[in-house]
C-alpha cells in the first residue's frame, strides 16, 4: 500500500469516528443541567418566552429528532447556528482556531527543545548524577496539574519579573511568539517528561547496538556520535509517543486557554458548556475529535518517512 493510499484510508476513519463523537456529545451535552433559553433570556424570562425560544431552536422536539436535525445539517457542511452568539457555529469555532493551532503548536516546538537535549544527557551518562536528576525533576512538573503550574508561572515571569504577557493572544507573528510563551511553556513542560523518558530509553537500546561501538572504535567524537547516529534512530519511537500526546494535549487546552484568558476554542467550549449552547459545544468536540486523529495520521507518516523499514501496511 502506498503513502497516499494509506493516508486516504486513515483520512476515511474520519467519518466513524466523527459520527462517534457526534451521537455520544449529542446526548451528554443534553444531560447538562439547565436550560440555555432560560440563561439567555436572564431576568425577562417567562414561560411563554421560553417557549418561543424552545419552538425557534427545535429544543421542543425529541431528541432522537433533534439528532437527525444536527446529522443532515452537518452532511451538508453546516454546525448550526450558535444558541448564545446568534451567528454560524462553523464561523465561530473557526474564528477561535487559530489561537488554538497556535498554543498546540508552539507547545509540541517547546517540548521538543526541553526534551532533546535533557535525554541526551540522561542517556550519556545512565544511572549517573545527570541521569537521575534528569528522570527524577521532570516528574514534578508531569505530577503538577496544569493550572497550577499556570499559576507559578505567571507570578514568576509575569508578575514578578515582568518579561511575558499573562494574559491574551497578541498581535502579529512575534506578538504571537511573546503572549504565547506563557501558555505554550506550561503545556510543553507536562508533555516533556513522558517524551524524555521515552526518548532516553530508545537512546539507551541504541547506544547498545553493534554500529554505535564500531562507530566509537573509530574514534568518533561523542557529540557527532550522538547527533548522526544515536538521535537519529532514537527518535523513531519518541514520534509515536509526542503524538499520541499531542491528542491528550489538545484536550488540556481547555484549561490552559481559560487560566491566560486566550480566546481558542478551549475558551470557546468552557463559555458554550456554562451558556448551554448545545451547537458550539457539539462543534468544538467535533472540531477536537478530528485534531486528535490528523495528529496521529501525521505521526504515523513521520514514523515511516524517518524508518524506512516500516510499510504503509
Amino acid at each position: 500500500m502506498g503513502r497516499m493510499a494509506f493516508v486516504g484510508r486513515r483520512l476515511l476513519q474520519l467519518i466513524p469516528v466523527a459520527f462517534g463523537v457526534t451521537f455520544i456529545v449529542f446526548f451528554m451535552v443534553h444531560l447538562i443541567p439547565g436550560n440555555p433559553a432560560l440563561s439567555i433570556l436572564g431576568i425577562h424570562a417567562t414561560p411563554k418566552a421560553i417557549a418561543i425560544l424552545h419552538q425557534e431552536w427545535g429544543l421542543n422536539r425529541p431528541l432522537w429528532d433533534q439528532y437527525w436535525l444536527f446529522l443532515d445539517r452537518l452532511f451538508h457542511g453546516n454546525l448550526g447556528e450558535s444558541l448564545y452568539y446568534g451567528q454560524s457555529t462553523t464561523s465561530l469555532v473557526f474564528s477561535h482556531l487559530p489561537a488554538t493551532l497556535w498554543l498546540i503548536i508552539y507547545a509540541a516546538v517547546l517540548a521538543v527543545i526541553i526534551s532533546v537535549p535533557l535525554a541526551m544527557t540522561a542517556a550519556s551518562r545512565q544511572d549517573g548524577l545527570r541521569d537521575q536528576v534528569v528522570r527524577v525533576v521532570p516528574l514534578v512538573g508531569l505530577g503538577m496539574p496544569s493550572f497550577w503550574l499556570a499559576f507559578l508561572l505567571i507570578l514568576l515571569l509575569g508578575i514578578d519579573l515582568h518579561v511575558f504577557p499573562v494574559s491574551g493572544y497578541g498581535s502579529g507573528f512575534f506578538g504571537h511568539l511573546r503572549s504565547m510563551f506563557l501558555p505554550s511553556l506550561t503545556a510543553a513542560l507536562a508533555l516533556s517528561p513522558v517524551v524524555i523518558r521515552s526518548l532516553r530509553a530508545s537512546m539507551l537500546t541504541v547506544l547498545g547496538a553493534d554500529y554505535i561501538t564500531t562507530a566509537r572504535s573509530k574514534g568518533v567524537p561523542g557529540p557527532r556520535l550522538f547527533l548522526r547516529h544515536v538521535l537519529r534512530n532514537a527518535v523513531i519511537p519518541a514520534v509515536t509517543v509526542l503524538g499520541i500526546n499531542i491528542g491528550f494535549l489538545i484536550g488540556s487546552t481547555v484549561i490552559i486557554e481559560n487560566v491566560f484568558a486566550i480566546p481558542g476554542v478551549g475558551q470557546l467550549m468552557i463559555n458554550s458548556i456554562f451558556q448551554r449552547d448545545f451547537p458550539v459545544v457539539q462543534g468544538v468536540t467535533l472540531v477536537f475529535a478530528v485534531l486528535v486523529v490528523l495528529i496521529n495520521l501525521l505521526a504515523d507518516v513521520a514514523y515511516a518517512a524517518l524508518d524506512p523499514r516500516v510499510r504503509f501496511d
